[in-house]
């Protein structure tokens, strides 16, 4: 039953995958001191094993991981990265990875399929979608892509739920209004520009920067992210989270604190230093440097944490939930899906 149950398991998670705290941890008795207090008295460091995807999703955390390199991090931080979340979702379910950055759609799948076994740590990722055009300029507002033919990644995932969401809010239908030519990568859509005189296509970031450096007439004509703002629901469009194993946040409170500090002053850096993140995230292996220092800025990089993650995802995931209910895994996640320190 187990080896059953772990394979719909993952199954579920490969599904949320290709989509592109309220939660309380419970204070130890003095008379039973956790490892961190035990690491905190003899100043050895907390082992947190790390994962991450190439792309947005793992490029807030450059400068965290340079400082583990050179060892001025609190924890000490044992860095897995993949291509695919169904890389490493296994390893965070089997317990070999302790904290990961996925679509954050996937950890309410994994948590809704697992007993709670995960919980949200911060969101890392706003929306990372775009809509551009090449060879014209027809596209100013959403009303205009009425007619139009959309070339686009992700069917069946949150980019083609964020998209028809924002459609239909903007008064568009996506069954009769336009036309969605779906396609299984990005890097399909970016041939199609140089077979036609015309495409308007929906893609994300960096996939955006690489066409821009081979259409230098590409355009980005609508901005998902700051449309989603524009609705002001109360939600905002999240493309990926930091999810941590529960059990490992109960044990380790005190890592799990200096990681979020450490991964928030590692955002800001990026930032604020877009050149010479750009450079480390080359040298992790993340994406080529040049192509991350011109993504970097539209990349929507961020740390949000407590109520305000809180707030920020209950929302999307409604949308989501609204539209496809597995998109979620099934159900809405439960405040305890969201990690907050007491």
């Amino acid at each position: 039953m187990k080896k059953k149950f772990l394979a719909l398991l993952l199954s579920a998670c490969l599904a949320a995958a290709l989509c592109a705290g309220c939660g309380s941890t419970d204070t130890p008795a003095e008379d039973t001191p956790t490892e961190d207090t035990t690491a905190a008295e003899t100043g050895e460091q907390t082992t947190i094993r790390l994962g991450g995807l190439k792309g947005p999703t793992s490029m807030g955390m450059v400068k965290l991981l340079a400082d583990n390199d050179a060892g001025t991090t609190t924890n000490h931080y044992e860095f897995t990265m993949a291509g695919s979340a169904d890389e490493l979702t296994p390893k965070m379910l089997q317990g070999e990875l302790d904290i990961l950055a996925v679509p954050v759609n996937l950890g309410s799948v994994l948590y809704n399929n697992s007993e709670g076994s995960v919980q949200l740590l911060a969101v890392n990722t706003l929306g990372v979608i775009y809509i551009v055009e090449n060879g014209g300029q027809t596209v100013t507002d959403w009303s205009s892509l009425k007619g139009q033919t959309i070339y686009a990644t992700g069917k069946g995932s949150t980019p083609e739920y964020a998209l028809n969401y924002l459609l239909e809010e903007n008064g568009l239908d996506p069954a009769s209004d336009v036309t969605i030519e779906w396609k299984s990568e990005p890097s399909e859509v970016v041939a199609l520009m140089a077979a036609e005189d015309h495409v308007i296509a929906m893609l994300p970031q960096p996939f955006v920067t690489v066409a821009q450096s081979k259409f230098p007439d590409l355009q980005v004509a609508i901005d998902l992210t700051q449309e989603w703002d524009k609705l002001d629901n109360g939600s905002q469009l999240n493309t990926a989270g930091l999810i941590v194993r529960t059990e490992f946040a109960q044990e380790h409170p005190d890592a799990v604190a200096a990681f979020l500090e450490e991964y928030a002053a590692s955002t800001q850096y990026v930032n604020d230093n877009v050149a010479e993140a750009a450079q480390l995230v080359g040298q992790y292996d993340i994406v080529e440097a040049a192509v991350a220092e011109k993504a970097i800025p539209y990349c929507n990089i961020v740390c949000i944490t407590g109520e305000e993650m809180k707030t920020s995802v209950e929302g999307y995931f409604q949308v989501l939930f609204d539209q496809n209910p597995q998109s979620v895994g099934g159900a809405l996640p439960g405040d305890d899906f969201y990690y907050i320190a007491q």
